[in-house]
């Protein structure tokens, strides 16, 4: 069985995470499932998906890497192009990618004790985001 299912989010932008691991639980819950895997899309070019310790230290550090690794400061040819700015989006967005897939056992994400499913707004400007949830199982 396959169900699919939509979110939406408000995003601030620039390296705002937003931590969803509530809403994919439910999603499961709802589909009647018991055993399978969820996956996890962010259609766009400029947002991204990955797990992480949702708590504010370990999100400044990724914060802080992101703009270590691919500065929103630096010199982008994409924003040469079409001067939009963002640049840096589109590489971190790249980087960390669009998907994550999570199994699930007995209705629960079998996911650590300390990870949650968090999704990457990297552009420059607020946006309305859509998180696809994809959930195959029985």
């Amino acid at each position: 069985m396959v169900k699919t299912i939509s979110l939406s989010l408000s995003t601030k932008g620039t390296c705002d995470l937003r931590e969803i691991t509530r809403q994919v639980s439910e999603a499961i819950n709802d589909s009647g499932m018991t055993d399978g895997i969820v996956t996890v899309f962010v259609p766009g070019a400029t947002g991204g998906v990955t797990t992480i310790e949702f708590e504010p230290g370990a999100v400044r550090d990724f914060q802080d890497f992101m703009e270590r690794s691919i500065p929103s400061e630096g010199v982008y040819r994409h924003n040469e192009r079409w001067g939009d700015g963002n640049g840096f989006s589109h590489v971190r967005a790249a980087s960390l990618g669009p998907s994550l897939t999570v199994p699930f056992k007995d209705r629960e994400l079998l996911l650590g004790t300390w990870q949650q499913i968090v999704v990457a707004d990297f552009d420059n400007v607020p946006r309305q985001r859509q998180v696809i949830l994809q959930i195959l199982g029985e």
